[in-house]
């Protein structure tokens, strides 16, 4: 079945709330009414009563027989035409009013009262007619019921006006959401000026488009750099295959022509792994195990896989490391990626001759601080950005992804990553990890 628009569900919940609210609160009405007008009536019976029996006490003193009969028939003619009264006594003593009638009457209130009077016992019936109660109350009762509908359907119409200005500038967010699209993504929603959901809402779906705008951005400009990375070692590739096989070389030019393939293939193969990497980390799917480990053997595994670069491009590492081991929980192949990162990034951009210092503390901080070219200020935010490379650095054969992993190592390692650095001088880059109370592994 085809859902039902806000609109028409909430004029349908008001009408049934309303047709709720409108029923008990007549209900209450009337039964208020019924009780106080039943209160009254059995009240004056109970008055009568009262001045009944006082008179017949005072009478019986001065009057019996017929003549007592004659005084009580005169107080009776006092009372409502619609009552009814019965005495009777102990000594057979019977009295009724109206004379001969028996005060059996429909929809009455009757009051029952004993008394006595000397020796002698009485039992007096009073009892009065409820019909102009019952006439009330089926008047208030009639009232209601056509009144009741009258007001609901009013009290609809009014919800359904209401409710329709209320959702308009729903209506008008929602057709501008459907005129966003993958084109024009940088298009806004109107923000209502009225303090209220609404305002915030739109506020909300503004926020979010701006963060999907700027993520489908990175993602263009991701596979852009990405193709044209991959582009370059394919089109090396390709030629050095083709001059090979353009004319009959000696074996030795052969073997130029398979290693420079190899080697693009292996910067190539880097690059695809790095990428593939990336997208599972941006998707959760990363799954590495993580357990307790010391920090120090991390940093060691990285610090001896460089070594042999730096002694090629005639540059020390310097090492400084705590006595004490440094707990933390993490993965150790991904730790000397992230280490390894650091540590070509800090050979690649230092000059030759000069020395790289790496540090940990008992603290759980570890320091990579190269001599290089150092890193500009309008640079230094964007360095964690994939792809990126400052335009002075375009020569040294790096593809840009280096730090943008170590960051995200250090993201799914809880660590924090960041850097100082000044032109000319040489950076420094930190890394913070959560180091736990006790160490319970290596």
């Amino acid at each position: 079945m085809r859902s039902r628009s806000i609109r028409f569900r909430l004029t349908v919940w008001y009408a049934l709330v309303l047709t709720g609210a409108l029923a008990l609160f007549g209900g209450l009405i009337w039964l208020s009414l019924r009780q106080r007008l039943v209160s009254e009536l059995d009240e004056d019976l109970s008055d009568s009563a009262s001045r009944f029996e006082a008179y017949l006490r005072r009478e019986t003193v001065e009057f019996s027989g017929p003549q007592l009969r004659t005084e009580m028939e005169e107080f009776c003619q006092a009372l409502p035409s619609s009552s009814r009264l019965e005495l009777r006594s102990s000594n057979g003593f019977d009295f009724r009013y109206p004379v001969g009638a028996r005060a059996s009457l429909k929809q009455v209130r009757t009051l029952h009262r004993s008394f006595s009077i000397g020796n002698e016992a009485f039992t007096l019936d009073i009892a009065t007619s409820a019909n102009s109660i019952n006439h009330t109350l089926d008047l208030l009762g009639i009232l209601l019921v056509a009144l009741i509908p009258v007001v609901i359907a009013i009290a609809c119409l009014g919800g359904a006006w209401l409710s329709r200005r209320a959702l308009r500038p729903v209506d008008e967010i929602t057709a501008a959401a459907r005129a966003i699209s993958i084109d024009n993504l940088s298009q806004r929603l109107p923000v209502p000026p009225t303090g209220d959901e609404l305002e915030r809402l739109t506020e909300v779906w503004n926020t979010m488009l701006a963060r999907l705008d700027s993520a489908v951005t990175m993602l263009s400009q991701f596979a852009a750099d990405a193709s044209h990375e991959l582009r370059t070692p394919l089109a090396v590739i390709r030629t050095s295959a083709e001059l090979a096989l353009r004319r009959a070389r000696e074996p030795e030019s052969y073997r130029e022509s398979l290693a420079e393939v190899v080697a693009e293939s292996e910067r190539m193969t880097q690059l695809v792994e790095d990428l593939l990497f990336l997208a599972r980390s941006d998707s959760g799917t990363d799954g590495m195990p993580m357990v307790p480990l010391d920090l120090r053997d991390a940093l060691g595994d990285a610090v001896t896989e460089v070594r042999d670069l730096a002694t090629e491009r005639h540059m020390a590492i310097g090492v400084s490391l705590p006595a004490e081991p440094v707990a933390v929980h993490g993965n150790r192949a991904a730790l000397r990626r992230l280490f390894l990162a650091l540590l070509d990034n800090a050979l690649k951009y230092s000059p030759e001759g000069s020395e790289v210092k790496v540090s940990l503390n008992s603290s759980g901080s570890v320091a990579v601080e190269d001599s290089g070219i150092g890193i500009g200020p309008a640079e230094l935010p964007s360095i964690f950005q994939r792809f990126f490379r400052a335009d002075k650095a375009r020569s040294n054969g790096g593809h840009g992804l280096g730090l943008s992993l170590a960051q995200t190592l250090a993201r799914l390692h809880g660590a924090s990553i960041d850097v100082t650095s000044a032109e000319g001088e040489g950076s420094v880059f930190w890394v913070r990890f959560p180091v736990p109370a006790t160490h319970t592994g290596g």
